[in-house]
C-alpha cells in the first residue's frame, strides 16, 4: 500500500492477503505469461515453436516489470501489448512467437476466469468454516426457549437454537447456489478474434493437429473447460451469475448481522458480538459497546448487489461478438465482489464464535411477553369446554390490554393472575390450567428438533 495515493480498501483493510495476492496487479501478468507459455507450448507439438523458444519463454515467465510494462503502455494505450513487448525483450529466443493467433480475450479471459474459480473455492471454504461455527451454538442453544418477535413486536416463543438454524439454513441454500455458479464458470477459450478459431486453423493448416486440440491443451493447464460456442469473451452472463450469487450471501450475513444489532440494544439486550478487553467502542463515549462487526457487515453487505447489479449491465449490452464498456469496471467489481463477500464471511464466523448469549435477560423477556403468547392456547381450550369464542376473546383482549399497562409503568406482567381471576373464563377452565396454558415454556413446539437436524445437515453438507 501506498499510503500517499489512493488505495482500495480490499487492498490493505478488507480481505485476506491471499485473495489479495491472487487479484494483484503481478500475479494477474504472471497468469498472462503462463498462458503464453501453454499456447507456446501446444504449438510447439504442431512445429510452430521450437523447444528452445519454449525453454526461453518459461525461463522469463515470472520476470515481471510493472514499471516498463506502464510506461509502454502510457504510449500505446494496450496493457496487455505493453506485457507482450516487455516479455519478448527478456526473453529474446522465444519472444518473436509470444501471442501467435492469439487475441487479447484468449489470455485475459482464461486468466479471468482463473482466479475467478480459485478466488470462489476460498470464499466457499470461509462459508464452510462459518457454517462449521453455527453448528455448536445451534446445538448448545436448542432448548433455550427466548422470545420469539414478528413485526419487531413480541409473537410466540421459539428457542435461540432455531433462531441460529435459521441464519444457517439461509447459507446452506446460498452455498447450493455458490456451488452451481463455479460449474458455470467456463472459459472463452483459445479461439481468437470472434470466437471462431480462424486465426489458429489457418496456422494449424496441413496438419494433423487441430485448434480444438491446441485449445484443450491451454485450458487444461489450468484445469478449465470452454462452451460450444464463443464470441471475443466468455458469456458475461457468468459474471452476473457469480456477482448474484455472492449478493445472496450479503443477504443473508445483513440480515443475521442486523438481528445481532437489534438483539444486542438495550431493549432487548440477549444476544452480542464479541468485544475485546481493549476495544474502544467511541471516541467520546468511553462506556460504549457498539456492535461495530456487525455494522460491518451490513455496510459492506449492501456492496454486493450494486456490484451484480454492474454485471448485469456489462452482460445485457455487450453487443454483438463485443464491446469494451465492461473492461473498466470489470477490474473493479470482479476481485471486489470475492473479497468483500470472504471479508463479511469471515467476520461473521467470528461473531458467531464468539458469540454472546444473556441466559438471564431471555429468561426475563421470556417471562414480560411470553404470557400474551400463551392467551390464545387459553381461548382455544375454553371455546372447546363449551365457552362462547367472541366472548373469551374479548375478556382476554381487555385483561391483555390491561397487562401491557402495568408493563408500561414498570411492573411484572400480571396477565397469567388476570385470566385466572376472570369468571368468564375460569368458569370454563381450572385456574391453575389457565396458569399452565400461559406457561411460554411449553410453547415451542418442535422447535428444538428442528434445529439439531438443522445443524446435522449442516455436518452432512460440510463434511465436517
Amino acid at each position: 500500500m501506498n499510503e500517499k495515493t489512493y488505495a482500495s480498501p480490499y487492498s490493505w483493510r478488507y480481505g485476506r492477503p491471499e485473495l489479495r495476492a491472487l487479484f494483484s496487479e503481478h500475479e494477474r501478468r504472471k497468469l498472462w505469461r503462463a498462458v503464453w507459455i501453454a499456447l507456446a507450448e501446444s504449438q510447439a507439438k504442431s512445429g510452430l515453436v521450437t523447444a528452445a523458444e519454449v525453454a526461453d519463454l518459461r525461463a522469463h515467465g515470472e520476470d515481471i516489470d510493472l514499471d516498463a510494462a506502464l510506461k509502454i503502455e502510457r504510449e500505446i494505450g494496450h496493457d496487455l501489448m505493453a506485457e507482450i513487448r516487455v516479455y519478448a525483450s527478456q526473453a529474446t529466443v522465444g519472444g518473436g512467437k509470444i501471442h501467435l493467433g492469439a487475441t487479447s480475450m484468449d489470455i485475459e479471459d482464461t486468466v479471468e476466469t482463473f482466479r475467478l474459480r480459485l478466488g470462489l473455492r476460498q470464499v466457499l471454504a470461509s462459508l464452510d468454516a462459518l457454517l462449521a461455527a453455527f453448528v455448536p451454538q445451534i446445538e448448545r442453544y436448542a432448548d433455550l426457549v427466548c422470545m420469539g418477535y414478528t413485526h419487531l413486536q413480541p409473537a410466540e416463543p421459539t428457542t435461540v437454537g432455531h433462531r441460529l438454524a435459521i441464519y444457517a439454513q439461509d447459507l446452506l441454500v446460498d452455498r447450493a447456489a455458490l456451488v452451481f455458479a463455479g460449474t458455470q464458470l467456463t472459459a472463452k477459450g483459445i479461439r481468437g478474434a470472434v470466437g471462431t478459431s480462424a486465426s489458429y486453423t489457418r496456422l494449424l493448416a496441413g496438419g494433423t493437429r487441430t485448434a480444438e486440440m491446441q485449445e484443450a491443451e491451454v485450458l487444461g493447464a489450468f484445469e478449465l473447460e470452454a462452451r460450444d460456442v464463443a464470441t471475443q469473451t466468455y458469456p458475461r452472463k457468468l459474471d452476473y451469475l457469480l456477482l448474484s450469487q455472492l449478493a445472496g450471501v450479503g443477504t443473508s450475513l445483513s440480515k443475521f448481522a442486523a438481528d445481532v444489532r437489534i438483539q444486542s440494544s438495550p431493549g432487548f439486550g440477549e444476544m452480542f458480538e464479541p468485544f475485546g478487553e481493549k476495544q474502544v467502542g467511541s471516541s467520546a463515549m468511553p462506556f460504549k459497546r457498539n456492535p461495530v462487526m456487525s455494522e460491518n457487515i451490513c455496510s459492506l453487505a449492501r456492496l454486493l448487489p450494486a456490484f451484480a447489479d454492474v454485471a448485469w449491465q456489462n452482460a445485457a449490452t455487450n453487443f454483438l461478438e463485443r464491446t469494451i464498456d465492461d473492461s473498466g469496471n470489470r477490474r473493479t467489481i470482479l476481485p471486489e465482489a470475492i473479497l468483500c463477500t470472504d471479508q463479511i464471511l469471515t467476520t461473521a464466523r467470528k461473531i458467531v464464535e464468539g458469540l454472546r448469549i444473556d441466559e438471564r435477560k431471555v429468561v426475563e423477556n421470556l417471562r414480560t411477553y411470553g404470557p400474551f403468547a400463551g392467551s390464545e392456547n387459553v381461548l382455544m381450550e375454553a371455546a372447546r369446554a363449551g365457552g362462547d369464542r367472541q366472548e373469551l376473546h374479548e375478556a382476554i383482549r381487555e385483561n391483555a390490554m390491561t397487562a401491557y399497562a402495568a408493563l408500561e409503568r414498570g411492573e411484572t406482567n400480571p396477565l397469567s393472575q388476570l385470566l385466572s381471576d376472570d369468571e368468564r373464563i375460569i368458569r370454563y377452565m381450572d385456574p391453575a390450567e389457565v396458569r399452565s396454558q400461559l406457561d411460554p415454556s411449553t410453547h415451542v413446539g418442535d422447535a428444538p428438533a428442528r434445529a439439531r437436524r438443522l445443524a446435522q445437515r449442516v455436518r452432512a453438507t460440510i463434511g465436517k
